[in-house]
């Protein structure tokens, strides 16, 4: 029969599509070689040397100073051109002289046990890596400091002549880059598409029919205007950006470990969500968060926004060593900070010396120390005592959400109590941990941060509000490029730096150094307005351009690191979800509040449960709990929603800047079969039914609410006849088509004939799963 053939061919399609996508991404993972860049003329040491060396050469040469032979760093200005420790005439590097340069020598010599790096190390570079390094060297090898820890500055903005794209800083650093490799930008996508795209980028859901109908009649750059502001005044575009910071937080809504019990840290994220939607500066959103505890008459909001530091998992397993899981916790504030707000992987010098940054295993405890004098226990109480927030914490009565924090969305009935930061009276004294290790204390330390960032200055306290102030200076090289970057990585799919959650030495290089500068100086210079960034990055010609990609252009720039053409990015988790729910008309829209249990595969907790603890079992809610936002699914850390898993979300175990995007079986067979899917297809096809009587008008506005443009007429012509086709099938079997309509909770709409729905419900799972559907 046409209908099951076109059913299989649909499941055939989705498990090609994604062999096809594993195997694009096996080329792209190239790396910047597959850009096509030729040797450069000048040799840049930051772009050009020092990668090389730092993939190559800083595992015996580096920072760490356990793993160091020959005394000799490479990592360094002094150790490259230093005089060699038994020939002080010969010198590393001599600038200018190849020839009399050690380095050069030894990355020739024919002797392997002269041969640097040796043979076995599987680390020799490529004829192409050593020409850089001897025209570097020719030119005068000049050093320079680490690109990401240089202070951002305003580079005089470029010329360019193309209409449209001189206005925007953006639009002139892009079309720069762009055309330096020959390439010229798409046209602006078409309306109706862009529509979508920028409605999903600001709040996270598909246009309403209500906006396309305010908008879609005009499409002018100042409508489009108009509707970005619009959007940005969304409740909606809170909860969009709270999804992103959720990830960065580790937020969960239970404790984690093996017996993992449940907490109510739900408030800290209404204020998350309220915090975006009104605009908070991006230095006082983090200081709050680091230090609102510390800073001069906090109010109860301040004090709420410090559950940022306490998202960590907390254990409540009997018999375990307190104090070993006290630095745990103090472990993971110190790595957080380090990921979320400068993109350092720091938790490397937990124990040594960092391999490849500049950080050496004090300067780790020095930062460690800032949030080591919190009056927390290692374990306040095991599950029997059922704790929901361990001390230090904060009760939220109804009359504090009345009075004082009426962005938190708490009914009467429901139970408030989060954990926050307090500072001990005196401080700990903390030590340098031998290889990490909890009792084996090494020399104490006082409060610091690293050097090679930013030394901390005399004129910052000594404690969590010093910090925030230290982190948001003008000359810290970090603060403002890490959030710009992935604010751009929002957008476009990938940052400026590719490595979103690393800008150190093994961290990608900026495609647009200048740019990224440029930004990060400008969103300083305008009170870290996250809004006038956001609005910045989608009012650009380069955002605004269709995501058509020409062979050349796929040839050229695979990944779309120039930035030729519009974004073309899979939905996040939420937006898929979201996404049926908002379509179909299920969605509730309501903001904040505890988080809810939808539709889940049975058996999940109890298989990962060790037997006791109020989460052994999941009770799926009833009701409108069903049909909220992806963004308040609970979050049980040792099983995850297992749709959310399944479509790259992390595990929130730590602090995650950045998702990885998979391409597997199971998000076809999720697509297919989730219940939530059947349920929204069938709950449109019956609004669309009565609106439209069936028949075309009724696949059209499906495929219209859907992708808010009108089908082709080849689309329509196939889903019109896989209807007609499906609906004569089940108008033979109705005891099918009514089993059909029951999936899911809500009761199937009155007055809509069941083979029609049936039939019609199968066409909207189609689009739901057409590839254009899912991605924005």
């Amino acid at each position: 029969m046409q209908g099951n053939f076109l059913k299989k061919s649909w499941l055939w399609l989705a498990g090609l599509g994604a062999i096809g996508s594993i195997l694009l991404l096996s080329e792209c993972a190239k790396g910047p070689d597959a850009l096509g860049t030729a040797l450069p003329d000048v040799v840049d040491f930051n772009f050009h040397v020092k990668p090389i060396l730092s993939d190559r050469c800083f595992k015996c040469h580096g920072p760490d100073a356990q793993k160091r032979e020959a005394d000799l760093r490479l990592d360094t200005k002094e150790g490259l051109f230093q005089a060699l420790e038994k020939h002080k005439d010969q010198f590393v590097i001599v600038p200018g002289k190849p020839e009399s340069s050690e380095m050069w020598r030894r990355l020739n010599h024919e002797d392997p046990d002269q041969l640097m790096p040796p043979p076995n190390s599987n680390l020799s570079l490529n004829e192409t890596e050593k020409t850089i390094i001897r025209r570097w060297i020719a030119q005068g090898a000049k050093y320079q400091k680490h690109w990401a820890f240089l202070a951002p500055q305003k580079a005089p903005l470029p010329k360019v002549k193309r209409k449209g794209w001189n206005d925007s800083p953006i639009d002139r650093w892009v079309l720069t880059k762009m055309q330096d490799v020959n390439l010229e930008p798409n046209e602006r996508e078409e309306w109706p598409r862009l529509i979508r795209r920028v409605c999903l980028d600001l709040t996270g859901l598909p246009p309403t029919e209500a906006v396309m109908q305010k908008f879609k009649d005009d499409d002018s750059p100042t409508n489009y205007r108009r509707l970005v502001d619009y959007l940005l005044k969304q409740p909606s575009f809170g909860e969009r950006m709270a999804a992103h910071w959720l990830d960065v937080s580790r937020y969960a809504d239970s404790h984690g470990y093996q017996d993992d019990g449940p907490r109510t840290m739900w408030p800290w994220r209404d204020w998350v969500i309220h915090a975006f939607n009104t605009n908070m500066p991006y230095n006082r959103f983090v200081s709050w968060q680091l230090a609102g505890d510390m800073l001069p008459n906090p109010t109860k909001e301040m004090l709420l926004a410090t559950g940022f530091n306490r998202n960590h998992k907390i254990t409540q397993e009997g018999g375990v060593i307190e104090e070993e899981y006290r630095i745990e916790y103090v472990t993971d504030r110190t790595n957080t900070f380090s990921k979320a707000f400068m993109g350092l992987t720091m938790e490397c010098s937990k124990c040594h010396d960092h391999k490849y940054d500049p950080i050496t295993q004090k300067e780790y405890y020095e930062l460690f120390s800032f949030f080591n004098s919190v009056p927390e226990e290692g374990l306040y109480g095991d599950i029997s005592l059922v704790s929901l927030a361990d001390p230090p914490r904060m009760y939220i009565s109804n009359a504090t959400v009345r009075d004082t924090l009426p962005f938190i969305n708490k009914k009467p009935s429901d139970t408030a109590v989060v954990m926050i930061m307090q500072e001990m009276p005196k401080p700990r004294t903390t030590y340098v941990l031998k290889r990490g290790q909890y009792d084996l204390h090494a020399d104490s330390v006082q409060r610091g941060t690293p050097r090679s960032v930013l030394a901390f200055d005399k004129k910052f306290s000594p404690n969590r509000a010093g910090l925030a102030d230290w982190l948001f200076s003008p000359k810290h090289p970090l603060t403002a490029r890490v959030f710009v970057n992935r604010m751009w990585m929002e957008f476009f799919g990938t940052g400026i730096v590719k490595s979103s959650e690393d800008f150190g030495n093994q961290g990608e290089l900026p495609t647009h150094p200048e740019l990224l500068d440029w930004m990060a100086v400008d969103f300083r210079e305008h009170n870290w307005d996250v809004k006038r960034l956001i609005r910045e990055i989608v009012l650009s010609e380069t955002y605004q351009q269709s995501n058509d990609i020409s062979k050349r252009k796929q040839e050229v720039d695979p990944e779309n690191r120039y930035l030729a053409r519009g974004p073309r990015i899979r939905m996040s988790a939420e937006m898929i979800r979201d996404n049926w729910l908002a379509t179909s008309g299920l969605l509730n829209s309501e903001i904040g509040g505890p988080s809810v249990k939808p539709y889940q595969p049975e058996g999940l907790w109890e298989d990962t449960n060790p037997g006791r603890g109020p989460l052994m079992f999941y009770k799926q809610d009833k009701r409108e709990k069903l049909y909220r936002r992806s963004l308040y699914t609970f979050w049980k850390r040792t099983a995850p929603p297992p749709f959310m898993l399944t479509f790259d979300a992390p595990m929130r175990d730590y602090c995650v800047p950045k998702r990885t995007s998979t391409n597997t079986p199971l998000q076809a067979l999720n697509m297919l079969n989730d219940p939530q899917m059947l349920e929204s297809a069938r709950w449109l096809a019956a609004s669309l039914l009565k609106k439209t009587g069936g028949g075309e008008p009724a696949v059209r506005r499906a495929f219209e609410r859907i992708l808010t443009r009108s089908p082709e007429s080849k689309e329509l012509k196939q889903l019109l006849s896989y209807f007609q086709e499906r609906r004569k099938e089940l108008q033979k079997d109705a005891a099918r088509a009514e089993r059909m309509l029951l999936v899911g909770e809500i009761a199937q709409a009155k007055g809509v004939n069941p083979s029609d729905c049936a039939a019609l419900s199968e066409v909207v799972q189609i689009i739901y799963n057409m590839d254009e559907t899912i991605t924005k």
